[in-house]
């Protein structure tokens, strides 16, 4: 059995919604059912209150976990694993996320994540949820991701990413080639079909994505992405829902297009792209403690790099 003992406040635009569901939310480690067993035995509490799981909130109070539970992932276990830091002082940590590298422990990848690897660069990021990870990037995905150093840290960035004033911006290939950049603006949920994967459908939650065209391709098309929201593989199902799967999203509809005459090496290269085409180039916010506008960007990865390479050698040699 492992000890969970989490606090976190309820934000503002969580007002009229049951306390089992913002809960899940706010307690992102933890299934619905998990949450509601703890608040029915007492030891999830509001404002140091017990009460029901369909007690609805107004905002700003307090919720307090203090429970106990299997511990089948290594949550706890520092690892040595490389970290790209691009920023770091004692209240938060800016890292540059390899593709390939798992956030946090879960099924399939019980250990070598990247809280692993925090907490081995960090040792006293044990004392704060999730080690401080206050938002996630999908395994393959790559880029820049601020985790929380200290408790107020970790605190205000949770709010400032509940209310939305952290502006993250990506970089993304997708099959196709796009006439104009669209805004999304289709809520997401669970696939009714398929449990890992995300859909639109109208009972979803809101989200909104702003794509934007940086280059045209023979059939591809280089996109800026901003999230106005932050739901799980947002950009891809937004993308999918465009009728522009990102390259290697084989999961969100990708099938490998290739323009007419492409060179072996070309077709070498988009057929054996192993990941959806998707980076995390920017984050900026105002830092939590200092309030001081801070920037930050993460260099393209060396595959997305060679992916948009070869995509400019063939419209040069293709030009219409």
């Amino acid at each position: 059995m492992n000890s969970v003992n989490e606090v976190v406040i309820v934000p503002p635009q969580y007002a009229g919604e049951r306390l089992d569901k913002v809960a899940t939310v706010l307690f992102g480690d933890f299934s619905r059912a998990q949450v509601s067993n703890w608040i029915t035995q007492g030891e999830l509490t509001v404002d140091d209150r017990t009460v029901k799981a369909k007690t609805k909130m107004v905002g700003g109070e307090r919720l307090c976990l203090n429970a106990q539970r299997s511990q089948r992932e290594a949550w706890q276990q520092p690892q040595a694993i490389a970290l790209d830091v691009l920023f770091e002082d004692e209240h938060i940590i800016v890292i540059d996320k390899a593709p390939g590298l798992v956030v946090h422990p879960g099924a399939g990848n019980p250990s070598g994540t990247l809280v692993n690897g925090l907490l081995n660069y960090r040792p006293e990021l044990t004392r704060l949820p999730r080690a401080g990870v206050v938002h996630r990037l999908d395994k393959d995905t790559s880029g820049v991701m601020v985790i929380a150093a200290s408790e107020k840290a970790h605190q205000q960035l949770t709010l400032m990413i509940s209310e939305r004033a952290i502006q993250r911006r990506y970089v993304c290939v997708c099959e196709g080639r796009m006439v104009a950049g669209k805004d999304v603006d289709q809520p997401i949920g669970r696939d009714a079909h398929v449990r890992t994967r995300q859909a639109v459908r109208q009972d979803g939650k809101p989200a909104f994505t702003s794509f934007r065209v940086r280059q045209r391709y023979r059939v591809h098309t280089l996109l800026d992405a901003q999230l106005g929201s932050g739901r799980t593989h947002q950009i891809r199902v937004h993308a999918q829902s465009m009728g522009h799967p990102l390259v290697g999203d084989r999961r969100y509809g990708a099938r490998g297009k290739l323009p007419q005459g492409s060179t072996p090496q070309f077709i070498q290269t988009l057929q054996a792209f192993p990941r959806q085409a998707l980076h995390a180039h920017s984050l900026a916010l105002q830092h939590p403690i200092e309030d001081t506008p801070l920037e930050f960007i993460a260099p393209w990865p060396a595959d997305f790099e060679t992916l948009v390479s070869i995509l400019d050698a063939d419209l040069k040699s293709h030009p219409s």
